[in-house]
């Protein structure tokens, strides 16, 4: 019987390989267009891609496979299917999810793309993909003085890795300026001004790979919260209490020599400082009671410009950070419960709020979003559009009894594109809304109470 439950499990297993073999033959791309943008820290890549199914079968998905040096620092993939031409076109949001390839190499990571219906024999879609790559560019020379001018290498391939065949490709590369040192020499290569292009290379083979190395200047800000805690109150008296905690740091290359504020005024009124003494933050509209501190205590550079759609914070550190410094501060504001808190056709309470970090054009290596829920709630769930790790916790403040249910939302690699609004869920009954106040009355009467009985109790010692 065992021998059969093996011969069974191995049989399986050789279908499977074949079935998602065949698959993969069933899939040519026509064209694969990639521009690849490193002109800031957070690496963009769009890909344009015209697939054909060649076989005699319907495929409900396609596969986009990522080397070993891309997908650790995978951000973000997404996906959409095109038709009609220029002002015409008509995009639908594709399912992209990571999943795995039985043949694979371990070090090779994939991501499938469903098909809003599957591919017939003979037909073609056209798809437009969205990567982003964080911690990408790495800084060579990885030490520069106060005064120098901060290089990068981006490595890639001049070759799209796919597990299909690829009948043409071109691969453009484009970065901040025309300050190119090297770049790899994959014939036919060109490049013009701030563009490198690569291809178009005609019919290549699964898998086909061919390393590149472009080194160039990059003084872009490489601003990095090496961790955000966000934590969003929730008051059904009025309001809404944000705080985040930000632990910021200049990922670009590290800074050697003394730092000389003199020399640094100076040279600020020309472009080329790898540095940033300033970010933006774009925070909610109707903004209030806004501060800004660390540990020392409030920062007062700071400039707040409230508007009818967002409010921007313009924000200093106490310092200007170069390659390797770090900084922690608090941002801390109030905004209206009207703007944020609804009810669901079921009854439910839930808050629409956005996920992600308020900082302009910054990666985030570890966020936690905490939603504190007032006392008395129950049932919560949380709806984000991408995967994230959740949990539940107990929080307790002024007056509270049972304690406050807090939601706990982490996701890691985290960058400007997982801005987006998310819904925590929960069950709420009004009277819970009493509790405080009957307690704050309760706890006046009994000190009255005390006060008449101390006033009338005669407690000298004395006779008759």
């Amino acid at each position: 019987m065992a021998d059969l439950i093996g011969v069974f499990v191995f049989v399986s297993a050789v279908f499977l390989s074949l079935s998602a073999g065949s698959s993969a033959l069933d899939l040519q791309i026509v064209n694969a267009e990639r521009r690849i943008d490193v002109s800031s820290h957070i690496v963009k890549s769009f890909l344009t891609l015209k697939v054909e199914n060649t076989g005699k079968d319907r495929v409900p998905n396609m596969v986009l496979a990522f080397p070993h040096t891309q997908i650790n620092h995978l951000a973000m993939v997404q996906a959409l299917a095109t038709t009609g031409k220029k002002k015409k076109m008509t995009y639908v949001p594709l399912d992209v999810k990571p999943t795995e390839q039985p043949d694979a190499s371990n070090d090779t990571g994939y991501f499938s793309i469903l098909f809003a219906k599957p591919l017939g024999p003979g037909e073609t879609i056209s798809l437009e993909v969205l990567y982003i790559l964080t911690h990408s560019l790495e800084p060579f020379p990885a030490e520069i003085s106060e005064s120098e001018p901060q290089l990068v290498h981006y490595r890639d391939s001049a070759f799209m890795l796919s597990p299909y065949h690829i009948k043409q490709q071109t691969t453009f590369i484009k970065m901040p300026n025309v300050k190119v040192e090297s770049f790899t020499s994959v014939e036919p290569v060109n490049r013009a001004g701030k563009e490198i292009k690569y291809g178009p290379y005609e019919n290549r083979s699964p898998y086909s790979y061919a390393p590149i190395t472009v080194h160039f200047e990059n003084n872009s800000p490489f601003a990095v919260v090496e961790e955000l805690v966000r934590e969003i109150e929730i008051s059904h008296w009025g309001s809404l209490q944000i705080t985040e905690n930000y632990r910021l740091a200049h990922g670009g290359a590290r800074h050697k020599g003394i730092f000389s504020r003199v020399e640094y005024q100076s040279r600020r009124s020309f472009s080329g400082a790898p540095s940033f003494n300033d970010l933006l933050a774009v925070l909610p509209p109707r903004v209030n009671s806004v501060y800004y501190r660390d540990e020392i205590g409030n920062i007062s550079s700071s400039h707040l410009r409230a508007g009818f759609r967002k409010s921007e914070l313009e924000i200093e550190p106490r310092y200007p950070l170069l390659g390797g410094w770090r900084a922690n501060f608090d941002i801390g504001y109030r905004v209206p419960l009207e703007d944020f808190l609804f009810e669901s056709p079921d009854g439910r309470r839930y808050l629409n709020f956005t996920f992600g970090c308020p900082l302009v054009e910054t990666v985030v290596d570890k966020l936690t979003v905490k939603v504190v829920l007032p006392e008395g709630s129950k049932d919560p769930s949380a709806v984000i559009p991408f995967p994230v790790d959740q949990a539940l916790e107990v929080k307790y403040s002024y007056l509270d009894v049972m304690g406050r249910v807090v939601v706990v939302l982490k996701k890691n690699n985290v960058v400007p594109s997982h801005n987006v609004p998310f819904q925590v869920y929960y069950s709420f009954k009004p009277m819970f809304m009493l509790a405080e106040p009957f307690m704050l009355v309760s706890a006046f009467f009994m000190f009255f109470v005390a006060c008449l009985a101390y006033i009338h109790i005669d407690l000298t010692i004395g006779g008759k």
